[in-house]
């Protein structure tokens, strides 16, 4: 039977590795894929790993139906043997249903990629209710880890290095960004909680102490 699945993570720890090893290894035995995906760090209709590696994918608009949109694709003739959704915590709830409908109505398997939570520990809307219908919920097993060397659970939000914790909920950013610009850092629950980035805690390390012990 066909299965809606989602895999979750934080931020770094190969989602989206994974999605395109899943097109790469279905594709070679002859199958064909929809990839559907929004806001991802290459540009509008791709689909990138931070390894380098990209293809192309359906950008999915706000409104956008899914259900209908391979509907479409079917009724004019061409294949779509599986679909893969990544960055799928950005899909509105009803798009979340719309693939639920693409596994009970079209007999498809869909492979949704996504974070859970924001940078304000909320779950994101097409997470939650992933989270609600998929039939299974993978967790990856490719720990992020914290600058502490921890796991890393929690996706922190930082403007010049500096966790916030207010704004909007989507900013497209990276792990990669440079330290003067708005980025993105995973971190675990405890420096999450204490708001302390892998700069802060560099600066606080730098710091001289505030009641210096004199030896004499």
């Amino acid at each position: 039977m066909s299965e809606l699945v989602f895999f979750c993570g934080t931020m770094d720890c190969g989602k989206s590795t994974l999605a395109l090893q899943i097109e790469h290894n279905r594709s070679a035995r002859g199958l064909v894929g929809m990839i559907f995906t929004r806001n991802d760090r290459a540009g509008q209709g791709k689909l990138s790993s931070r390894l380098g590696l990209v293809t192309d994918a359906v950008e999915v608009e706000d409104g956008a139906d899914l259900y209908a949109h391979l509907v479409d694709h079917l009724s004019q003739g061409r294949r779509a043997d599986y679909v893969i959704a990544d960055e799928a915590q950005f899909l509105a709830p009803e798009q979340i249903d719309q693939l639920a409908r693409v596994v009970d109505d079209l007999d498809l398997d869909v492979y949704a990629f996504g974070i859970t939570t924001d940078f304000r520990s909320k779950l994101f809307p097409g997470s939650q209710r992933l989270v609600e219908l998929a039939d299974r919920v993978e967790v990856l097993q490719v720990e992020a880890l914290c600058w502490c060397g921890a796991r890393a659970t929690h996706n922190a939000r930082t403007v010049g290095g500096v966790m916030v914790v207010e704004g909007a909920q989507v900013v497209v950013g990276d792990v990669t960004s440079s330290t003067d610009e708005i980025g993105y850092e995973v971190l675990c629950r405890r420096h999450h909680r204490r708001r302390m980035t892998a700069a802060t805690a560099r600066a606080a390390a730098l710091a001289p102490d505030v009641l210096p012990v004199s030896s004499g």
